[in-house]
């Protein structure tokens, strides 16, 4: 194990300092920009180092002390440690040089960074639940830092706090249940009328353990789930008559029911930002015909069909999709919206263009991108396409090909910080038919 002293340069995609020794990168757990730090290599490879922080020699003046004690053992966040703005500029560098090493392309504009709220953000999260008969105690949280052991914790900053205030009871209610080894994981979704805590549970609960949960959920103020397989299998068990999970876009008069296995931004705050934005950036109007790729339950798709347009949403969950169709009915744009299950990451040209024309798309990928989608975009593509990532690589990846092979021009890029404390990059671009 290595030894050193380090300037450190820079941020990368994981959080950690990056410093050049001798030639050598090395990427320092803990450690900030400006900073000059002591660090032990626990991972030497010949052109790089993965190392902890040893000592700080000289801090940065962006150094802030972590909110939460478990920071550090927890592997929830990675950046407390760094002022809170200071993370939004590290995270827009992250996306400028992923575009333009990957793709050698820049944005003609940088938008203001989307922000808020830095705590008690996370409206879904997946705790996880083990048993350790050594301690004689159940743990629920999330994981430890690199490592698949649940983090010891009392309380988490980035939960709202009535849920943050349930981690301790949970790991009591679950200690007195006879099924505690058979709990691996619970998972958390808050909604505008009801919060739900979905148990993924291996064994049937037994008869002395169903009056422990319905006490627990009576007390807290919470609807308990069972999900004994998949998140298709997820049901209400206590209390059953609690009401409907929902998120709304205020701004569009737009109320969404979901499950809670179902996927939906973490951030509620932001997300409606986030919609603000893409919806001002695609700009809409009556008589346009647009796509939304991977639409999930149409947190885009309504809000575009607000505006008058008419939109097709396209999906490769067939689940989503039932879903999407639900909230469009729910919501009364039947008539202005259409969805259909599609695989888009195996779609070739023939299956875009069945699709008929459109005058714009959005699309908003999972971490793998989009690039099939945009490889099997016919030459009459639509004259504006708005982008929302959450894997800058693959973004910046998907750029390079609607620039240099598909003659798109990069209009505008910039961060949204869906995720404050992580290393968490999600983004929004804008292309323009050159």
């Amino acid at each position: 194990m290595s030894q050193g002293i380090a300037i450190i340069e820079s941020l990368d995609h994981e959080g950690r300092g990056v410093a050049h020794v001798e030639g050598k990168a090395v990427f320092i757990e803990g450690a900030l920009p400006g900073e000059t730090v002591r660090y032990r290599s626990y991972r030497n490879k010949p052109t790089y180092e993965f190392a902890a922080l040893d000592g700080i020699l000289t801090p940065s003046p962006l150094r802030v002390t972590p909110r939460c004690p478990h920071f550090g053992t927890c592997g929830g966040c990675a950046m407390q440690h760094l002022d809170a703005v200071a993370q939004v500029a590290a995270k827009q560098r992250v996306l400028e040089d992923n575009l333009w090493h990957i793709a050698k392309v820049k944005p003609h504009t940088l938008l203001p960074p989307i922000f808020g709220p830095a705590w008690g953000y996370r409206h879904k999260a997946r705790l996880r639940a083990r048993y350790v008969p050594a301690k004689g105690r159940v743990l629920v949280g999330f994981n430890e830092k690199a490592s698949s052991y649940v983090a010891d914790m009392r309380q988490c900053e980035v939960l709202p706090p009535h849920i943050s205030a349930l981690i301790v009871p949970l790991q009591e209610l679950l200690m007195q249940l006879s099924v505690r080894s058979a709990v691996p994981q619970i998972e958390v979704a808050v909604g505008e009328q009801v919060s739900v805590l979905v148990f993924r549970i291996l064994e049937p609960l037994e008869a002395a353990d169903a009056p422990l949960v319905r006490a627990f959920a009576d007390h807290h103020g919470v609807q308990v789930w069972l999900q004994p397989k998949g998140p298709e299998t997820a049901t209400p068990f206590h209390p059953l008559d609690a009401p409907p999970l929902t998120y709304t876009l205020p701004e569009f008069g737009l109320t969404f029911p979901f499950m809670p296995t179902e996927f939906t931004q973490v951030n509620p705050y932001i997300n409606r930002v986030l919609v603000r934005r893409a919806i001002a950036l695609l700009d809409p109007r009556p008589g346009e015909r647009i796509a939304d790729f991977f639409c999930g339950l149409g947190n885009f798709t309504l809000p575009i069909a607000r505006r008058g347009a008419q939109v097709l949403g396209l999906e490769g969950s067939a689940a989503l999709v039932r879903r999407a169709r639900q909230g469009a009915e729910h919501n009364g744009l039947a008539h202005a919206v259409g969805f259909r299950e599609i695989d888009l990451f195996e779609v070739d040209a023939a299956a875009i263009a069945a699709l008929g024309r459109f005058d714009k798309w959005l699309i908003d990928p999972p971490r793998d991108g989009a690039v099939e989608l945009i490889k099997a975009m016919p030459d009459d593509g639509p004259q504006r396409i708005v982008y929302v990532s959450c894997n800058p690589a693959t973004l910046a990846r998907d750029a390079g090909v609607l620039v240099l092979v598909k003659g798109y021009a990069l209009k505008a890029a910039g961060v949204v910080n869906m995720f404050p404390h992580t290393a968490h990059v999600e983004s929004i671009a804008v292309f323009e038919k050159k």
